[in-house]
């Protein structure tokens, strides 16, 4: 049997001028993680990541446990979805009709802010709710994100047989989207899956014989240490 093994990039810089890189702490995070790995003795045949640069810098710092330090292969589908036109759609077209108040500014400062409306948001976008205009820029369909992930873990699969272990830097949105791919639950289930996961966490996915299977779920085994667990975010 072959493994891909996910791990969701690193807390971000939530609130920062640029959302898309590592904090201080995602940069902590995926480090204790690299670190755990070497010491553990864990191994990988390749490394894949995104190209949003929390995902690349997280790759970086996961480089060393890669066999003869191979580089990351950079796959502009392992992208997150953009959360922003979800968001900005919803507050324009739903919010007043289901009673959410609009925040004050923009970008949401308040991570619980942040994080209501984007749920709610989300909610419409797997319901095909949303309904895009021209300005509205970046905008993914949930069914267009939904086959780029699939078609994804397919191509990687495809590629790396025989016992293979695959390391794959990405984020919450698309891990959860390729545990439907593996398990077969609901699109609602999916994102209530997204909301669960770690930065840095670690998920496993055995395949081969024509089978596919979940063996490990949002882990955190390098942080599990009570001198550790300050460093356990969602965002």
């Amino acid at each position: 049997m072959s493994e891909l093994v996910f791990v969701r990039h690193g807390q971000a810089s939530f609130g920062a001028a640029s959302y898309d890189a590592l904090s201080e702490r995602g940069f902590e995070q995926v480090r204790e993680l690299a670190r755990h790995w070497l010491e553990t003795g864990e191994s990988f045949q390749a490394i894949y990541s995104g190209t949003l640069q929390r995902q690349r810098e997280t790759a970086a710092e996961l480089a060393p446990v890669v066999k003869d330090q191979a580089a990351p292969q950079r796959l502009e589908s392992l992208n997150e979805y953009h959360g922003d036109p979800l968001i900005h759609i919803y507050l324009r077209d739903h919010a007043a009709r289901e009673g959410v108040a609009p925040p004050d500014g923009w970008p949401i400062k308040d991570n619980r802010t942040f994080q209501s409306v984007l749920e709610a948001a989300s909610a419409c976008w797997i319901r095909d709710e949303l309904e895009p205009q021209d300005c509205d820029q970046g905008f993914e369909y949930w069914r267009d994100f939904k086959q780029r992930v699939y078609g994804t873990v397919d191509q990687i699969m495809a590629a790396h047989s025989g016992g293979s272990r695959v390391l794959v830097s990405t984020s919450g949105g698309v891990i959860a989207t390729a545990l439907q791919r593996v398990l077969g639950f609901s699109d609602q289930q999916v994102i209530a899956t997204n909301w669960m996961v770690h930065n840095s966490s670690v998920t496993k996915v055995r395949y081969g014989g024509g089978r596919i299977s979940l063996s490990q779920f949002n882990s955190l085994p390098h942080l599990e240490r009570q001198d550790k667990q300050h460093l356990i975010t969602y965002r």
